[in-house]
């Protein structure tokens, strides 16, 4: 949706942006060609005109900073098609929830094909490499868990990716509660062994492994790629749902993504299982979609 996108650009909210696409301006490439709404000023249709050059620009070289930079950071779903071959959907495990005084443990990363799984005191380090050529990054709450975790440890590492914390697009469709609530709610179903494993299960298994429980690592990793692979249909059905409200009024729910028979397991291609839901969305334009603020409740991918 970037190319129907003009809230990134200085002095563009959401009524203007709304305003262009009711006047037919739905994308760049309608603006040179279109009637200008009245009640936008001359100065900022000029500034829309050169930005939209910039913008073409930036995209076409896939200039990933430019966007993360420039789009309100409840708006980086908006890039989740145009930058999909540079994504990673992650998810961190940790010894607990005190950033000063716990440790992460287990991060996995999954780019829409490859799952891979970092361990502490194993391949950790090799974590900052395989982000280097992320241009999307994909969590669940990780504005306020994963990514303030990963700065602490790893200071050199760049997090500076257009971030699509599902945790907020999910709550302006209506959906609430945390991870595991969500994929409940939506019908996504997690193998037998990890069905009702949480957060703190998690922090156990790693205490268990540490103590020399190899199964224990085995469940802990099998669990933690549950909660990455299971972002990439949240991630569509954010999509898909936020811009048909923002553009027809409309939303989708769960029950227009990919039907599968049977939960994933380990290194299958399978996708999540889904059944149809209806989330109490606002069937309202961007412009008068409110603020959410993020439930308390949520904590880490629990």
């Amino acid at each position: 949706m970037l190319r129907e996108t003009f809230v990134h650009i200085p002095g563009v909210g959401y009524r203007t942006e709304e305003r262009l696409w009711r006047k037919g301006i739905r994308t760049w490439d309608d603006f040179s060609v279109a009637s200008k709404p009245r009640r936008v000023p001359a100065r900022v249709l000029r500034r829309i005109g050169d930005e939209i050059v910039r913008s073409d620009e930036a995209l076409r070289r896939g200039r990933h900073r430019y966007f993360a930079r420039n789009l309100p950071p409840r708006d980086h779903w908006r890039a989740w098609p145009e930058f999909a071959n540079a994504i990673a959907y992650l998810d961190i495990e940790t010894t607990g929830l005190s950033i000063g005084r716990d440790a992460v443990t287990v991060v996995g990363v999954f780019d829409g094909t490859r799952r891979r799984s970092f361990i502490q005191g194993d391949n950790l380090e090799d974590l900052p490499a395989a982000m280097e050529r992320v241009k999307l990054l994909v969590t669940f709450n990780g504005s306020r868990f994963d990514v303030p975790f990963l700065r602490k440890a790893f200071p050199r590492m760049a997090l500076d990716q257009i971030h699509l914390d599902l945790v907020h697009p999910l709550r302006r469709l209506g959906f609430v509660g945390g991870l595991k609530a969500i994929e409940s709610q939506v019908g996504i179903l997690r193998s037998e062994e990890t069905t009702g494993l949480g957060g703190f299960d998690a922090v156990r298994l790693w205490h268990a492994f540490d103590a020399g429980d190899d199964d224990a690592l085995d469940l802990l990793l099998e669990y933690n790629m549950e909660d990455v692979v299971n972002l990439e249909p949240l991630a569509k059905l954010a999509y898909e749902g936020l811009r048909s409200l923002c553009l027809y009024g409309g939303f989708v729910t769960a029950d227009r993504l990919p039907q599968r028979s049977k939960p994933p397991g380990e290194g299958s291609s399978e996708k999540p299982q889904l059944r149809g839901y209806v989330g109490r969305a606002r069937s309202i334009p961007c412009a008068r979609q409110a603020k959410i603020t993020p439930s308390k409740r949520v904590r880490g991918g629990s």
